[in-house]
């Protein structure tokens, strides 16, 4: 079984074959499905716009949904594709061990798309940078929301004790409920509307919580030693009220001889900066990419 410390750190740092098309109007750009396998696994996928490929890299305990303020906006200028990693919204079980910024490099192959921008949050910035550090030549620039980092030493947590207690006792629905109390998701919380969005996300992705023997291979050497092998332009956004933790790994990256990085504080935010203030995130985002 996997041992609490681990699983603490793993979620701490997550947070083609088509199936058909469909088109919601003539002002829209084409929506296509698909499920691709890869590594042992299954990846849902969704791909709209045309334009450079732009990745949407979902945080943990969430899926693909959480792009919903930022899917269709991106792809009037961009070929935008956001997918379940593995164990997570339509995609498939985790299965043996795997490594995810693996199966990011299995999807792209498959979409046959040479290089993209990469934009994930938390879990989804962990896998950006993974990704970047072993395929630099395949990244055309990151945006790093809130990020995770392979290899960072996680503070201990005293609040995640009672979601270990639900997940030992097999009660995914309690285990995600206490993660939605955390202060990870307490800023989106207050939120009302956004908070009946996260709540349905995290439960129907609470299995999770009872995956107890997921066998994620971290990069080897991780990402916390290797920071100054970044190569592509690099946007971190964070938010004012993210966790100290967060805040470190932002500072550990803007510290790093990275040729082109910057960073964006969005004030009153937490965790999930994407969904707490969507337009200026969709901004900020869309001036960075425009001006390289």
């Amino acid at each position: 079984m996997i041992k609490k410390k681990t699983f603490l750190i793993l979620i701490s740092a997550l947070f083609f074959s088509y199936c058909h098309k469909s088109t919601t109007d003539s002002s829209t750009p084409e929506l296509v499905t698909g499920i691709v396998a890869v590594n042992g696994t299954t990846l849902y996928n969704e791909i709209q716009g045309k334009g450079h490929p732009l990745v949407l890299l979902e945080g943990g305990q969430l899926d693909r949904r959480m792009w919903d303020d930022q899917f269709s906006e991106f792809s009037q200028n961009y070929q935008v594709i956001r997918y379940d990693v593995r164990g997570f919204g339509r995609s498939g079980e985790w299965g043996a061990s795997y490594q995810a910024h693996e199966d990011l490099r299995a999807l792209l192959d498959t979409l046959a798309i040479e290089q993209a921008h990469l934009v994930g949050l938390s879990g989804g910035g962990r896998i950006s940078i993974d990704f970047a550090l072993e395929y630099p030549e395949k990244v055309s620039s990151l945006v790093l929301a809130g990020p995770g980092l392979s290899g960072f030493n996680w503070s201990s947590s005293e609040w995640f004790n009672p979601i270990w207690e639900a997940m030992l006792e097999g009660d995914s629905i309690r285990a995600s409920e206490l993660w939605l109390e955390s202060p990870y998701m307490t800023p989106a919380m207050e939120q009302e509307e956004l908070a009946d969005r996260l709540r349905n996300l995290a439960v129907e992705n609470s299995r999770v919580w009872t995956h107890l023997d997921t066998k994620e291979a971290s990069l080897s050497p991780p990402a916390v030693g290797r920071l100054d092998e970044l190569l592509a332009p690099t946007l971190l956004i964070v938010g004012s009220r993210d966790i100290p933790d967060i805040h470190k790994i932002v500072k550990l990256l803007l510290a790093a001889d990275i040729p082109d990085v910057r960073r964006v504080v969005f004030e009153g935010s937490g965790h999930m900066v994407n969904m707490e203030q969507p337009e200026m995130f969709n901004q900020v985002v869309m001036e960075f990419l425009k001006g390289l």
